[in-house]
């Protein structure tokens, strides 16, 4: 994947080629939510978009896809998904930072990127299990555990969550480095160059 990247990632400008890929990585992340779903996989696999774009375009990129994914998603699917675009917002943030700075170019750094990513998800949705669902998380595997540990409690709500989002990141960070080392060189390069961007 992308070579370790000279200045700060946290540019406030968005470029053109940016602006093109957050619906792309928003569409991306729809197909593999329902791919999941219609498979019932023990998996999410609905950041793929976000951790590509995160990979291309830096982490506030990334953040902005996976966030207007939960947003769309919350306003013609599920409401209360909306809440959990923070998560996105924060998988794309760390995934955008280990990218940014050359930490997921080979299969060691891309598997402690899914577990940072992993353990992001975790920190950020268990709190919002809470609130939301009295601590499970809707997938069925997930659930199976958290009521073998009562269905209650933060720590059981947190177990859940692990045994979902922990191997759901690490898959969904390989899917991401396949698809992005097919990526023509032309097409990366736009997000590696410093092209013109939109004030």
């Amino acid at each position: 994947m992308a070579e370790r990247r000279t200045g700060s990632p946290w540019t406030t400008k968005m470029s053109t080629a940016s602006l093109v890929l957050i619906p792309a990585a928003i569409g991306i992340n729809y197909v593999g939510k329902l791919f999941a779903s219609m498979l019932k996989l023990p998996l999410w696999l609905d950041s793929i978009g976000t951790c590509l774009s995160a990979c291309l375009a830096g982490p506030l990129v990334g953040a902005l896809s996976g966030f207007l994914t939960n947003l769309i998603y919350g306003l013609t699917m599920d409401p209360i998904s909306t809440v959990y675009g923070l998560t996105q917002a924060g998988i794309g943030i760390v995934v955008g930072l280990m990218a940014w700075y050359g930490r997921v170019n080979k299969a060691p750094g891309i598997l402690l990127t899914g577990l940072l990513a992993g353990l992001t998800a975790i920190c950020i949705s268990t709190p919002l299990n809470m609130i939301f669902w009295g601590g499970s998380t809707g997938n069925v595997w997930g659930d199976a555990v958290f009521a073998a540990m009562g269905s209650q409690g933060f720590l059981a709500s947190a177990v859940d969550e692990l045994i979902v989002d922990l191997p759901d990141k690490i898959v969904v960070l390989f899917i991401t480095a396949g698809i992005y080392k097919v990526l023509p060189r032309s097409l990366v390069s736009l997000y590696q160059a410093k092209d013109e961007s939109l004030d």
